[in-house]
């Protein structure tokens, strides 16, 4: 096998997962709540770490990699490869956003850490810094998709109050009385939240799970939202960067492979 065909197309794939994440980066930019991923953490494994397999469909193609200790009893090995890069995940950049005065009655901002709760008609929860919200049907307070906000009660109705607000300390207003409490949540690792949608994201193992805010903790900015904390110049650098890696890894491709093509030719003859 020459590895370094596939030290070459490894260094490929992450480049290409690379620039998907800090595309989603830029896509979301003007997204409220929205917290940029990175991806600065690819996994480089050593000689006799990581066999190559080949993939369930028969085409080499597709590069999966693995531990060396797994059992591959029945799979077609393709052999050991050294220093082969193996894309491990995105982290998301717990750094705030800036805010902005919408002066909108249900947008907040939470200062500090934290995420609000919000749930999805099949019972999910999700956790997500978007705290522009707006009134359902029913006149219960939802997100711009549709999911409801979840207070220390379950879900907050406001109902056909004429007037109401959300306040500073997360108690929700309406005409004259109040009629619900927001809860935020914090995470022993919140950068292993994993993102599922734009602005909501699920705990996992990793992050650990969630942690209620005390009632009296709880501090937000009325009227506002915080913007997403994405920086145009920065992705673009970033994207410079994983371009050029993509390039010179696709050179080498080219190289170890017009290396091998002469030396198949040169035996031929011989």
């Amino acid at each position: 096998m020459n590895r370094g065909l596939y030290a070459a197309c490894s260094a490929m794939l992450v480049q290409e997962t690379n620039l998907d994440v800090v595309a989603n980066n830029l896509a979301n930019v003007d997204t409220v709540g929205f917290r940029r991923r990175t991806s600065a953490n690819a996994e480089f494994s050593a000689l006799f770490d990581r066999i190559e397999k080949v993939s369930e469909d028969g085409e080499t193609k597709i590069m999966t990699v693995a531990p060396f200790n797994m059992n591959w009893k029945g799979k077609q090995t393709i052999g050991s490869m050294g220093l082969a890069a193996t894309y491990s995940q995105s982290f998301m950049d717990s750094h705030p956003g800036v805010v902005r005065t919408t002066n909108n009655p249900f947008d907040v901002a939470i200062s500090g850490e934290g995420f609000f709760a919000v749930q999805d008609g099949q019972g999910n929860t999700f956790y997500t810094r978007q705290g522009n919200f707006q009134l359902n049907a029913d006149g219960n307070l939802v997100t711009l998709d549709g999911f409801t906000l979840q207070g220390d009660g379950g879900e907050i109705a406001v109902g056909d109050a004429s007037q109401a607000k959300i306040l500073s300390s997360g108690q929700v207003w309406a005409d004259g009385e109040i009629v619900g409490q927001l809860t935020l949540f914090t995470f022993e690792n919140p950068t292993f939240l994993q993102q599922v949608s734009k602005n909501n994201l699920q705990a996992n193992e990793n992050s650990g799970a969630p942690i209620a805010v005390p009632i009296e903790e709880i501090k937000l900015s009325d009227g506002a939202v915080e913007m997403s904390n994405v920086s145009v110049v920065e992705e673009m650098t970033r994207m410079i960067e994983a371009q050029r890696a993509y390039e010179a890894a696709s050179k080498a491709l080219t190289t170890h492979d017009e290396t091998t093509g002469k030396l198949i030719t040169s035996y031929s003859r011989t």
